[in-house]
Order: structure tokens, then sequence, then C-alpha cells
């Protein structure tokens, strides 16, 4: 990933890849082809992807579809403008929406009604390219992209993550149904994509909930960490937030969503990925490395990818837990043996992260919210 590390894959050499962790060296290769598939950069004709959300254990292809006639749908965003134009925010945005971030970010407020205790929820995001000419779009670039939900006296509640395809429109779906207790009432809605160019993208973003007779939803949420730097000069050390569990749920669980960046587009920690490690009030509950090696099955949905002349093509490379177009699948972990009701201490850690180094650095997207049920869930019933 260019662009900083606040950014997204960029301009500046976004493609390049590193000889680590059995990576081809991309250093010294020139790009020997673009694929412009117009019809899709231009006309918009992308697939819907696959629902990511996996809290409580289902998704959009779950036992109930969500085209089911008492569907009802909430538009959060119609037609919404995001680019990067620090001087001329006025003349990109949208009138009906708020601007935060030079345009990166648009803010609606929307009020939720509340869904049922046997509703899914599902949220619909769609993104296409602002077009150009009839032959190219103004960012080509995959883009770093969520979702997220003002929580007042907390940090944002990250709703979804996705990742632009290079220069190709995209749609998403996201069973966000672990999210319910905070998707009511008066919500303040943050579409966000990490672009620096404009005019840039443009966004539909929907909520459709459905009922699902095998469906709990939890009672209580709580988003408890969002970080869009995780570094080694902001977070060494990692980082510890107090978090007080109410009384009387039977399951608690964490929706984790972690990506791996950096900000030279090579090696580490995009490429190459690191151990993440959460504790409880001392004591390790989780390790793993947030990996994904079936990028290469997506290259059809990114029209503006680059081959280069050893015949890779940058969208297939395998990524620190996400792909280019792609949703990122929040990872589920049950915490209900050690977050029982009252206050407890979590620390979130990422090992080894590249320092910065010549003003390049590798750096992670976190965010982690709970979640917690007052009986055990259906699909938890054994």
């Amino acid at each position: 990933m260019t662009s900083g590390a606040a950014g997204g894959s960029g301009p500046a050499g976004g493609s390049t890849v590193g000889a680590r962790g059995g990576l081809p060296e991309r250093r010294g290769l020139r790009v020997a082809s673009m694929v412009v598939l117009l019809t899709v950069a231009l006309a918009g004709s992308g697939r819907a992807a696959a629902a990511s959300a996996t809290v409580n254990g289902g998704s959009a292809d779950g036992p109930a579809a969500s085209e089911d006639a008492g569907a009802r749908e909430i538009a959060l965003f119609r037609d919404a403008a995001l680019f990067f134009a620090p001087d001329s925010v006025a003349q990109f945005g949208h009138p009906g929406y708020g601007a935060l971030d030079n345009g990166r970010v648009a803010v609606a407020r929307v009020d939720v009604p509340p869904s049922g205790a046997r509703d899914r929820i599902e949220a619909r995001i769609a993104f296409r390219p602002v077009p150009k000419d009839e032959r190219s779009v103004h960012d080509r670039w995959d883009r770093a992209g969520n979702l997220r939900l003002t929580v007042p006296g907390h940090p944002d509640l990250e709703v979804a993550r996705f990742m632009t395809a290079y220069g190709g429109r995209t749609d998403w779906r996201f069973d966000v149904s672990h999210l319910a207790p905070l998707l009511r009432g008066e919500c303040e809605f943050k579409l966000f994509v990490d672009t620096w160019v404009h005019p840039a993208w443009r966004a539909d973003v929907s909520l459709r909930v459905y009922a699902d007779s095998t469906y709990d939803a939890p009672t209580w949420a709580m988003p408890i960490f969002y970080a869009e730097d995780f570094s080694v000069e902001k977070n060494a050390a990692g980082s510890e937030v107090d978090v007080m569990v109410p009384p009387g749920l039977a399951r608690v669980a964490m929706s984790y969503l972690s990506t791996g960046h950096c900000t030279d587009g090579r090696d580490e920690d995009e490429f190459v990925s690191k151990a993440n490690v959460i504790w409880v009030d001392g004591v390790s509950v989780e390790r793993f490395h947030p990996w994904r090696d079936d990028c290469h099955q997506y290259r059809a949905i990114n029209p503006y990818c680059s081959r280069w002349t050893d015949g890779s093509w940058s969208s297939d490379y395998r990524r620190s837990g996400w792909c280019p177009g792609k949703e990122v699948v929040p990872t589920e972990i049950d915490l209900s043996d050690h977050l029982i009701a009252g206050p407890h201490r979590l620390r979130f850690v990422i090992e080894n992260m590249r320092p910065k180094l010549e003003d390049h650095y590798g750096y992670w997207r976190v965010s982690a919210c709970l979640v917690g049920w007052e009986t055990p869930p259906l699909l938890w019933r054994n």
C-alpha cells in the first residue's frame, strides 16, 4: 500500500512486492501490460460479493434469503461522493451528506427502526469509480474503505470493511446481524475510502432487514477499539482498553477486524503477515496471522490491475487479511470463559511490525467489538 499510514495502495508503486515469505521480488520489474475491462470499470457490471460476517455462525447465504418479500431496506447513502480535495470539498461533495477528512469520509444521519430478535441485518455497499473518459477512471488503485457508526463515549463501530478493486465497480454484502443492538434509532454513519485523488468514487449503501427463524440476535454490543494506523511508532507495546461486561450474559464473543499494509507497497506488513495476539486480564487468549491466499480468484474484478514482466498480476498476491476488490471477513473469538460480568482489561498486540525506515513502514488497520447474548443462541445449542 502506498499513500502513507492512512492510505491504501497508491500511485507511487502500490504493486511493488518484496521477496520475503515466499513472495516474488518485484524490484526491477517493469509493468508489461495493463488489463482494462471497460465493461466492469465504466459500465459497472460488478458481481455482488458473498456475505462476510461470521459472528453467530451465519452469512447471507444462510437459512433465510435476504430477498424475502417481507424484507425491508433502509437507505444510508445514495450516490455519495468520496474524494480527496483539501481546497474544494464543496465542489465535489454531495449536498445531502456531510464531508470529513477532505472529502474522504461522507457522513449521513439516518433513523434506523429497531430489528426483531429473529431478524438478520445485511449491509449492502456498492462502489463505482468516477470515469475520467471512456477508457479510464480517476482512481484506478485498490483502496481501503469502511462503513462506521458513531457510538457516543466509545470508538467508532466498524460495521463493515472492504478493499476497492483496481479501478473497478464492486458490490458487497455483509451479514452485520450481530451489531443489531447498536443499529437502531438516530444513527450517524461514516463512509470512508482511502483515496488521494478527486473526483474518485461514488457509493450506495443500505441496510436490509429480513426474518430468519434460526437466528438469535444478541442483546448487547459495544465497540472497544478502532485504529487506522496501528504501527511500531504508535503501538510498539500494543494497546490496552478497559471494558465493563454487563451481568446476565450467557455468551460473549469478539468480532475482530485486522489487515496489514505498508506505505511503500512492498514486503511487510502487507505481503508478510504478523501474529495478532489478544490478551484478557494478562492472559493470552488468541494468536493468529490474518492472511488471504485466494486473491488470484478475483482478477476479473480488478480491471486496472498491472501485469509484470514475470507474468504475475498485482491483484493476485497473497496479503495480510485482504484481497483487492473483496470484503474483509471478521474473525469471531469466543471469550465467554474470560469475559464474565465486571471490569476487564484487554490488550491488542501485533508482533514484529516493520519499523519506519526512510519514511516507509508497515501498519495495520484494527478494530474490535464485543457482542453478548443473554441466552445461548440457537446455532450454539448442542
